[in-house]
Formats: C-alpha cells, sequence, structure tokens
C-alpha cells in the first residue's frame, strides 16, 4: 500500500498532510506562518520560514502517522500563488523578503500600464488584468529596488520562483528550477494560450528570461529530494497552484462544474474545459492543472480578505483568542443588526478590482455589540463569494447547480447555511476539506500509479454535509442590495 505526501505551503500557514490511496487523511500537521506589514498595503513573508515550516511539517507528519518513510510513493506541492522570491542560484538564498500576493506596493506601476493602454493586450495573451495582485510588477519591482539584483540577475545569478518553485528547489537541493503551467498562468508573463513565457510581456515589465523556471504540466516527475530532507529520496510528481489543486481536489474535472475556497481569502473557480473563455463580468481566465499537454482551463474570482476577517479579529481587534470562537460569539445573536462589514482591507478583488478601496463598517448603532461585528464579519465572506457566484453564472453556458466548498473557513455551519441562503442552491462540503493538499497528493497519485486516470478520484469523493438554502429569493435580494450600498460607500469614500 503506497501513500501520499502533500505539502500546502498556505499564506497563513504551513501544512502536510499524509493520504491514504482512498483519499483519507492519514496524518497531519501545521504550523502558522508570520505575516510582516512593513508598509500600509505591503504584506511579506521570510522566505525560510517558508521553506523551514513547511519541512518540518512534512516531517512532523511522516512521524504521526508512523510509517516508513519508503511507504510513500509521491509528493505533491501546492501553494499559494503570486506570491513572489528571489533568489541566488549559488547558495538558495533569498535577497529579499517574499513579497505575498495580498500585497499592493506595485499598484502605481499597475495604474501606470493600465494608462498606457495595455490592459486588452495583457489580458488577450494571460487572461488576467493588470493588477498588483500578480507577480510581474512584484518582480519587477524586486529588480529596481533590490541593491544589485538587476545586474546579478542580468548575468543569471539569480533565480525567480513563485512559492512551489522555491519549495521545489530547496527540496532538490537546488538541482530543478520548475513550476507547473498553473502557477506559471498567474504570473502576468505566461502565455495561456501558447503555454509559454512570453517574450513580449518580459519585455513589457522589463523581466530578464534568465530568471525564469522551467514550466511543465501539474502531474509528472519534478525532481526528487534530498534524503536528508525527509530520510529517503522521494519523487515530487505534482505540483498546482492552491486553486486550482483544490478544483482538482473537488473532483471538478467537468465543464461547468464550480467550487469555492474559503481561506484567507476566498476563491472561486469553475471549470471550463479545454476552452478559455473571456468573462464579461470581471472574472479571469486562468490554467487549471493539467495532466499533460491537453489544454485546461477555468474561469476565477477571487476575494482578497476572506478568513482574514476572522483573524483581523482575533489579533486586531481582540475579539476572541482562537479563531474557532467566532461561530459561538456570532452565532450569539439573530443576526448582524444591520452591521455591514466591506473587508476590503487590501483592496477589493473580482468583480470590483478596486485596488485602492479600504475596508468600512456601516450600519453601526448604540446597541451594536462585538457579537454583531462578528457577525458581520462571517457574513462578508458569503457576502463576497456570492458577488463571484453571480458573476460566474453570467459567463456560464447554463446555470449552476451546487457549489462545492472548502477550506478552513467552511467547516462553519453557520457561515456555509449563510452562503446557500444567499445563493440559493446547495452548498456541498466534502467529507474531506483539506481538498487543496488532496488535489495536490491526487496529482501525485496519478504520476507515480497510484491512480490510473481522474475518473478513479471521482469516486472517492464524499459529501459530509448539504446545505440548502432556508429564506426567499425576495430576502437574500434584500441583503445583496444592502451589501452593494455599503460597498459603494466604501469605493466612493
Amino acid at each position: 500500500m503506497k501513500y501520499l505526501l502533500a505539502m500546502d505551503q498556505g499564506t497563513s500557514s504551513s501544512r502536510s498532510v499524509v493520504f491514504s490511496p482512498d483519499g483519507r487523511i492519514v496524518a497531519s500537521a501545521q504550523q502558522e506562518l508570520t505575516q510582516h506589514y512593513p508598509q500600509p498595503g505591503w504584506v511579506e513573508h521570510d522566505p525560510m520560514e517558508i521553506w523551514h515550516s513547511q519541512l518540518a511539517t512534512a516531517r512532523q507528519a511522516l512521524a504521526t502517522a508512523g510509517m516508513a518513510v519508503t511507504e510513500i510513493a509521491g509528493i505533491g506541492i501546492t501553494n499559494q500563488r503570486e506570491t513572489t522570491l528571489l533568489w541566488r542560484r549559488d547558495n538558495g538564498l533569498p535577497v529579499h523578503p517574499a513579497i505575498v500576493w495580498q500585497d499592493r506596493r506595485t499598484e502605481p506601476a499597475c495604474k501606470h500600464l493600465r494608462d498606457a493602454g495595455h490592459t486588452p493586450g495583457v489580458k488577450a495573451k494571460t487572461g488576467l488584468l493588470i493588477d498588483a495582485y500578480f507577480s510581474a510588477t512584484k518582480l519587477q519591482w524586486l529588480l529596481n529596488h533590490v541593491p544589485g539584483a538587476r545586474a546579478m540577475a542580468d548575468r543569471g545569478e539569480l533565480a525567480f520562483g513563485t512559492v512551489d518553485t522555491w519549495l521545489l528547489w530547496q527540496l532538490s537541493g537546488g538541482a530543478v528550477h520548475a513550476t507547473d503551467v498553473s502557477n506559471a498562468s498567474r504570473t502576468l508573463l505566461f502565455n495561456i494560450h501558447s503555454n509559454c513565457w512570453d517574450s513580449e510581456l518580459l519585455e513589457l515589465f522589463d523581466i530578464p528570461d534568465t530568471l525564469l523556471p522551467e514550466v511543465r504540466p501539474s502531474a509528472g516527475v519534478f525532481g526528487h529530494t534530498l534524503a536528508g530532507h525527509l530520510g529517503a529520496v522521494l519523487p515530487v510528481c505534482g505540483i498546482a497552484g492552491d486553486q486550482q489543486s483544490a478544483l482538482f481536489g473537488q473532483a471538478c474535472f467537468d465543464a461547468g462544474q464550480v467550487k469555492n475556497t474559503y481561506g484567507t481569502g476566498c476563491f472561486m473557480l469553475m471549470h471550463t474545459g479545454a476552452q478559455a473563455p473571456v468573462s464579461r463580468h470581471g472574472l479571469i481566465t486562468t490554467s487549471a492543472a493539467r495532466l499533460n499537454a491537453s489544454p485546461a482551463y477555468a474561469l476565477e474570482g477571487s476575494v482578497f480578505t476572506g478568513g482574514a476577517v476572522v483573524q483581523w479579529l482575533r489579533d486586531g481587534l481582540r475579539a476572541f483568542n482562537q479563531s474557532a470562537d467566532v461561530q459561538a460569539l456570532a452565532a450569539s445573536v439573530p443576526d448582524a443588526g444591520g452591521v455591514v462589514l466591506v473587508p476590503a482591507f487590501t483592496g477589493l478583488g473580482a468583480p470590483y478590482w478596486q485596488a485602492d478601496a479600504r475596508g468600512s463598517m456601516v450600519g453601526l448603532s448604540r446597541g451594536t455589540t462585538m457579537a454583531h461585528i462578528a457577525r458581520a464579519a462571517l457574513e462578508s465572506i458569503a457576502f463576497q463569494s456570492t458577488v463571484l457566484f453571480e458573476a460566474m453564472n453570467r459567463d456560464a453556458p447554463q446555470p449552476v447547480s451546487e457549489l462545492r466548498v472548502d477550506g478552513g473557513a467552511c467547516v462553519n455551519d453557520l457561515l456555509m447555511q449563510f452562503q446557500a441562503d444567499l445563493l440559493g442552491i446547495a452548498v456541498l462540503r466534502p467529507a474531506v476539506v483539506e481538498t487543496t493538499a488532496l488535489g495536490a497528493a491526487c496529482l501525485a497519485g496519478l504520476s507515480c500509479g497510484v491512480y490510473q486516470n481522474p475518473q478513479e478520484l471521482a469516486q472517492h469523493w464524499r459529501v459530509e454535509r448539504i446545505f440548502e438554502p432556508r429564506i426567499s429569493r425576495d430576502e437574500a435580494a434584500s441583503r445583496m442590495a444592502a451589501w452593494e450600498r455599503a460597498v459603494r460607500q466604501t469605493v466612493t469614500t
């Protein structure tokens, strides 16, 4: 019997999960990742903390599983996307902290490019908008602001990567500099139609091609770990960005299937098959996880602040000690008491794309309590996700009938019920909510022979609970109208 190890490096934590062949969790380990905010709108991570915490959780998960390392058939990596790292090729050391996907420091550079009329051309090639969310202007900023970085890059002494590439480099001892198509498609430098780095985009963003990793399908042997890292040489044979990995882990293999991940942010993806549609409603087009050279795409909408609003309540307002306490506090009141919270701490994502928006709270009264604010915070996650779903439904060739959910916040029954109420369709929570990690494990399993085909994986997918809507469509529309009024107040102040 061969097991699979998933390394799930997220925005707020590093996690490793050992899966059995039938998709069940055997053991897991997690470490919280330190968030650094050096200036307003800036978000950074320590690259060495990313690596060391990820390695530590892998070792801990294997130890907890109590199995020989040789029982692991392969490793899958999934990761926070767009976060940008730059390191020296000679010693593998970073030249600057990682610039996290939430970071907004490059918005002026993006505005300059938008004002110059580059948006249509960039979107046609990449499926993306010109936004600080993506990697290209982050990498450009590093080259322009780290002393000596551009000269070193021109000499071929530096390597760029998203978090998957960084982990693969470290695991292989610097032997492999590669990424997969799903991560490459988030950089603004990759042509999703020709499936390669685009020379015109590299010129536009002033990025030398010497920095770039090789791009491969999401399933396949990328390289092997050094024996000293985990106690044996193991193949790394699956890589996908966290949201494409979750789409795969949710067994959304067919066009029209939709999942939403409730993590630090919320990310809704609809598989679109071999077609790369252009959204008419503010969504982006991205590459889905690919098993081979055959194309696979998805429409995506991103909420920049999802579960992070709960962290803000915990760490900023000190409303409770543990994030899990938010449900009890929110459930202690029957509703939010008219309070609407718009958590635009780092701008508003799809379909608004308001980079300069900042958080706001409306409807406060003398009777407002922390419980009302906690409930409004949870509701804000569902409101933002509903806006994404409505945009996606308008882009879809036929109405979407169900939403598959995953991520840490989906275990919150209050949130999931409110989500179903707003959407008016069934919300399906799987038995294994760690579908981001599961997707990486499944990709690895397909590569190393644990699974024969995706259909076998679909048979393992199981529902734990279905949330059905309980309120009328008129009431749901009224709630959404209140949300949109709050958003308008936020973006006009």
